[in-house]
């Protein structure tokens, strides 16, 4: 309950990024002891979420400029194969599936722009975007590629740095015009497509976010 919970809190933005924790107020929070608090953020030191320094202590993690980048040239290089590999081995259900959470993705992020969104339904959005993504690489058929996601854990951080960011204003039918290339059956395609697609915006959003890191590595001890 503490681990999911505190997860929630970061990724949604509520415990932003340098944001302190403190073991015992968050055990009179939940109305627990200590350990279950320090299992929860063990965990989620260990997914690269929480981060605790000498004299400092725990907090949430303030990543470091070359790292964010990183992530973003996994993910580029993951999803891209994926992609490639979806359009050659898809089913029929599959490649309608994953139309169909296009198309919600586009009118909820259509909504999220217009600021029509709540923080809880925006949250729900960024579950379905990593639903959409880990989709893709589930349907290839190929159980270490979902993993070598999941292990990289690059939609969630991706996810965490683009809420840090506030990014939500993105093009018409940004996902619905992917869906079209994965299910199109042409590999090359689907593979720009996606690099394209995971590309989208990055360095407006790694300035927007590095300006940000800057302002709370001088602000945090």
């Amino acid at each position: 309950m503490v681990y999911q919970n505190l997860k929630i809190r970061i990724l949604s933005g509520e415990l932003s990024l340098g944001a302190p924790l403190s073991r015992r107020q968050l055990a009179n929070e939940f109305n627990v002891s200590i350990v279950p608090v320090g299992e929860a953020l063990q965990i989620l030191e260990t997914e690269e979420l929480v981060e605790s320094r000498p004299r400092v202590g725990t907090r949430v993690r303030i990543p470091d400029s070359d790292d964010v980048r990183g992530y973003y040239v996994v993910r580029e290089a993951l999803e891209t194969h994926s992609a490639r590999l979806f359009a050659e081995k898809a089913s029929r259900s599959e490649r309608q599936e994953i139309v169909a959470l296009a198309a919600w993705l586009d009118d909820a992020y259509g909504k999220a722009a217009r600021h029509l969104l709540s923080t809880a339904e925006i949250f729900e959005l960024h579950q379905r975007h990593m639903r959409f993504h880990m989709r893709v690489a589930e349907c290839t058929g190929y159980r270490a590629l979902r993993q070598a996601m999941e292990k990289n854990r690059v939609l969630t951080l991706n996810w965490l740095y683009d809420t840090a960011a506030d990014w939500h204003q993105l093009p018409d039918r940004f996902h619905a015009s992917l869906a079209d290339s994965l299910i199109s059956g042409e590999p090359l395609r689907a593979s720009e497509a996606m690099r394209e697609h995971v590309t989208y915006g990055r360095e407006e959003l790694l300035e927007k976010l590095d300006q940000r890191l800057r302002r709370l590595v001088a602000a945090v001890p």
